[in-house]
């Protein structure tokens, strides 16, 4: 049996180990050839278009007057601005090229911009951060999903107050 110090010795150093070997994790991926950035581009739209028919159906219903649908709601709004931000990534640093990055080392990277285009550095910067969206929509998505499953039905199979599809 192991001693209490020699166990948190051993977590700490595989944990250590994992972190310290790790590959780059990119917060978005990068597309080959054209056709596959024009399919993903439509698919970032399509996405877009449903959480807001969604968030639409969900209101018109009054449905987030319910704390569980009002969480999804919540996550739809999220996932929307998410989709838009990696949209947009896209396009400026795969289609239009505007943007060039540089690996100087593993923890730093180069952002180059046109030149008199500057602000765009910061811009790409703060909208490479998507998962500062996405992390949030999953939470509500996850709260939401959890309290509509605690929820009681009535005898028709519909939610308690909402009203069904």
């Amino acid at each position: 049996m192991m001693k209490p110090i020699q166990y948190i010795l051993s977590v700490t150093a595989a944990t250590a180990l994992i972190l310290l070997s790790a590959a780059p994790a990119y917060s978005t991926q990068g597309h080959g050839a054209p056709e596959g950035l024009y399919v993903h581009q439509f698919s970032h739209l399509f996405f877009i278009f449903a959480m807001g028919i969604l968030i639409y159906w969900l209101r018109s219903r009054s449905l987030v007057r319910e704390s569980g649908w009002r969480y999804l709601q919540y996550a739809c709004v999220f996932f929307l601005l998410w989709s838009l931000d990696a949209f947009c990534v896209h396009l400026l640093d795969e289609y239009m090229q505007w943007i060039h990055v540089i690996r100087i080392d593993p923890w730093r990277v180069q952002i180059d911009a046109p030149t008199g285009w500057q602000w765009l550095k910061w811009f790409y910067y703060i909208i490479k951060l998507d998962h500062l969206l996405c992390v949030p929509g999953m939470v509500f998505l996850f709260l939401g999903l959890r309290r509509l499953s605690c929820q009681p039905e009535n005898e028709d199979n519909q939610p308690a107050q909402g009203g069904g599809p």
